[in-house]
């Protein structure tokens, strides 16, 4: 058997999707890395070394075959998503560029060389829809959609090279929908009813999804129902 490896294991997503994973028994070990745990579970994605010392702990056994990037940030107690291009600010827009861009990259380039390099392996990253940029059609949230849109680029990119290394690889962004945790709490109201999805079943949609993907999907953005979402 071999094993999982969640990154953001201490977010409502991420968390959930441990635990699934756990219920479901499919692999032998599930790492969980998160920025608030501690000791050998703790990961900055915005620290290289602390992402090394992560993989060097998974890559002692047994081997990887999905890695599942679950962090990202949209807002925090100093800022959030700008409105107008003049509430643009260079420090937020790289500390989101950081975090939902940078670190899902740097997760890939030590992560996946420890990865089988033969057999079906899974490295998905969560994105989001507004990173599309055929789908913006209302504006705002500059750094959040710019962000998302380099990680989705970054994702293709990332899998034409995994696809030489392994042919049976898939490497993915996905978009959860809008899921009840602290990221989105602040921009519920406007949720359509029945589309509020409470991180348990985001969970196990965004999995099944997962499960459903071939390597001819690798490189794509997909939403929670399967659907690919165009760039």
């Amino acid at each position: 058997m071999s094993a999982a490896v969640i990154i953001g294991a201490s977010g409502g997503i991420g968390s959930a999707i441990a635990d699934a994973l756990q219920e479901e028994g499919a692999f032998a070990t599930i790492h969980r890395f998160g920025r608030s745990m501690e000791g050998t579970a703790h990961i900055d994605i915005t620290d290289e070394a602390s992402i090394t010392a992560a993989a060097a702990l998974v890559a002692k056994g047994p081997a990887p075959t999905l890695i599942f990037v679950a962090t990202g940030i949209l807002h925090d107690s100093t800022a959030g998503p700008e409105k107008a291009l003049k509430e643009l600010d260079p420090a937020w827009l790289a500390r989101v560029y950081a975090i939902n861009a940078i670190g899902p990259a740097m997760i890939a380039k030590h992560f996946l060389p420890i990865m089988p390099k033969s057999g079906r392996t899974v490295f998905a990253a969560l994105s989001a829809r507004v990173g599309s940029i055929s789908d913006n059609r209302l504006g705002g949230w500059h750094g959040y959609r710019a962000s998302k849109a380099a990680l989705n680029q970054l994702i293709r990119t990332i899998a034409i090279e995994e696809r030489r290394r392994n042919s049976s690889s898939v490497v993915v962004a996905l978009h959860p929908g809008t899921v009840d945790t602290a990221l989105s709490k602040p921009f519920q109201a406007n949720v359509a009813p029945g589309h509020l999805f409470d991180a348990g079943r985001a969970a196990v949609q965004l999995l099944d999804v997962l499960d459903g993907l071939r390597p001819t999907d690798s490189g794509k953005l997909f939403a929670w129902d399967g659907v690919e979402v165009s760039p």
